[in-house]
């Protein structure tokens, strides 16, 4: 099954806004994003073991799994088009981007949201954890986006925990391998209180793209884009030029 849903169809459109879910997230996070904006097709990446694709495994390989997004973004790249990727999300952006960009093509802008650069040594101190339940659950819960009194139901945990920690393994295992800096815009977004990414963490981005950069701080945690996400920000209204 194709990882890519379009959340908003707009043929008429005039450009896209591809969205790349946090560990243990879905596509139907996105559900609902940039509605009022009759220029912009929302779609999103629906990874494997959860919402539709239940009943399939879940990914354990980030570098595999970009390959299969990129055939499926790839088709879809007629209109001008913005990358979102969110914790994880933002890691396996990059990683399509790259891909993408080795056969010509690939997003105008990437949006890094509340996430660690792909070099960043703590992804290498990260792989010490031990992801049992238990740790899958703290974690998320801390990132505050789940609450824990809901994560205590048996029937959730049943539910959730399985591709949570698949989530969380596979971004443990993974290795950033040196190449040509991205040719695209890149925009680092955080939460000014998200104990995950400081703000010597979100300069790390800088040094992985030719294009134009911006770090944008914000109000709130790894989360801080709930209830209300700064959709302008993240179609790029950061780069464009001051009205005389």
């Amino acid at each position: 099954m194709t990882p890519l849903r379009v959340l908003t169809p707009r043929p008429s459109a005039s450009r896209n806004l591809v969205c790349f879910p946090h560990a243990g997230g879905s596509a139907n996070f996105f559900r609902g994003w940039a509605t009022d904006r009759a220029d912009v097709e929302v779609a999103a990446v629906q990874y494997a073991g959860r919402a539709d694709r239940l009943a399939e495994t879940c990914h354990d390989d980030l570098l595999a799994l970009a390959d299969e997004v990129a055939a499926a973004v790839l088709p879809y790249l007629e209109r001008p088009t913005v990358f979102f990727g969110h914790s994880m999300g933002a890691i396996l952006a990059f990683e399509v981007q790259r891909r993408l960009e080795a056969v010509g093509r690939g997003a105008e802008l990437l949006v890094a949201s509340a996430a660690r650069a792909p070099h960043d040594p703590d992804h290498v101190t990260s792989r010490d954890t031990r992801w049992d339940e238990e740790a899958a659950v703290r974690s998320i819960v801390a990132m505050g986006q789940t609450d824990a009194e809901l994560m205590a139901d048996p029937r959730v945990r049943q539910l959730v925990l399985p591709y949570l920690r698949a989530d969380f393994e596979m971004l443990q295992r993974y290795e950033y391998r040196p190449g040509p800096a991205l040719g695209c815009d890149v925009l680092v977004v955080r939460g000014a209180t998200d104990p995950h990414v400081t703000p010597a963490s979100g300069e790390l981005w800088r040094k992985l793209t030719a294009g134009r950069f911006a770090h944008e701080e914000l109000p709130g945690g790894h989360f801080y884009l709930v209830p209300e996400p700064p959709i302008d920000l993240f179609l790029g209204a950061r780069f464009q030029p001051a009205r005389p």
